[in-house]
């Protein structure tokens, strides 16, 4: 090994023991040192700083939309002015079986556009998993009774309908998506299929997967057993990194559970969060300034549609640490040494 792949290993070192750290590095302090880090990746190789310039600028706009919007439209956006240097990426998942982000990871990529990987997992949908619940089911009564007047005077049959409360039935057979499927078991069940996809779309190892965890009023023991399964699984399987979508109201719980599962399995490294939380949202701040030091991608503006070059599409909008959040800092640097070698 040379002395430049040294020297960028060393300061490799020191951006792993940044990330690993307690949160006491100023913002400045960190976007300085991966600054340092992108422009030794670049004097390797002898080309731009591949990253140095997006490292030191306070934060990565993003759009994430559950139907893929085309690619004409994609290139107009990239090519039109809008601000968006990544997008969220939808693998087919069991609360969101649409495939049509599948086998578009290239065409992202040609495009200039960076991913955040994003599985939707099982949903609490405001019910406690396997307790019996009501649901309104309009019935419809026969009602026999006598109208007119005199000789006229005469029975009919009228049909009535009402709403009453009845339990809701069991989940069909052939169904992805219910919060009786949120159990421990189930979740090892979809970090398995959450790997099979990540890699069937070709995406590379120590690529960050996110499980999609939306809101919910009281976080239940069950869903925090679905999701603490979910990441045990992608950390013994190995191949991808998994993190986590989840809401401001619900974030410090989950933080704290997934933390947990990353020790306990011997990695040091930070877990990356996406959170959602409408106030404050400033796309030139980074996301661990929301009121999270652990937030990597923060959403901040939900359900708009924005028309840039003459395509309109409806979007969340997000602010990223990185350029393309489902990579780390690692994988550039990479990059740069496996230039740096094939250029001794």
């Amino acid at each position: 090994m040379n002395r430049r792949i040294g020297a960028l290993l060393s300061l490799l070192s020191g951006a792993a023991t940044l990330s690993c750290g307690d949160g006491g590095f100023s913002r400045a302090h960190v976007a300085s040192f991966s600054g340092e880090v992108a422009e030794a990746a670049a004097a390797l190789t002898g080309q731009q700083a591949l990253l140095a310039a997006e490292v030191r600028e306070e934060g990565h706009m993003g759009f994430d939309t559950g139907v893929y919007p085309g690619d004409a439209a994609l290139r107009a956006w990239r090519d039109g002015g809008a601000p968006y240097e990544w997008a969220g990426y939808y693998l087919p998942s069991p609360c969101h079986p649409d495939q049509s982000w599948t086998g578009k990871r290239e065409t992202l990529a040609s495009l200039g556009y960076g991913t955040a990987v994003l599985y939707v997992g099982q949903q609490t949908w405001g019910r406690t998993p396997g307790v019996p619940y009501k649901i309104p089911v309009t019935v419809t009564k026969k009602v026999r009774e006598r109208v007119g007047k005199g000789s006229k005077r005469r029975w009919v049959t009228r049909h009535v309908q009402h709403t009453v409360m009845r339990t809701a039935p069991a989940a069909k057979p052939g169904e992805t998506c219910n919060a009786d499927f949120v159990t421990a078991k189930r979740g090892m069940r979809d970090g398995v299929d959450a790997a099979f996809r990540t890699a069937l779309e070709g995406f590379p190892v120590g690529t960050t997967v996110f499980l999609d965890i939306e809101r919910m009023d009281k976080l239940p023991q069950a869903m925090r057993d679905y999701y603490s399964a979910w990441v045990r699984t992608m950390l013994q399987d190995g191949r991808y990194r998994p993190g986590i979508y989840v809401h401001t109201d619900n974030a410090n719980t989950v933080y704290q559970d997934v933390k947990r599962e990353f020790v306990a399995a011997g990695h040091t490294e930070e877990p990356a969060f996406w959170i959602a939380k409408s106030a404050g949202f400033d796309g030139r701040k980074l996301p661990s300034e929301m009121g999270h030091a652990f937030a990597v991608v923060w959403q901040g503006v939900l359900d708009i549609e924005q028309e840039w070059a003459g395509h309109r599409i409806p979007i969340d909008v997000n602010v990223a640490r990185l350029p393309s959040p489902s990579a780390s800092l690692a994988t550039y640097v990479s990059a740069a040494m496996v230039g740096a070698r094939l250029g001794d």
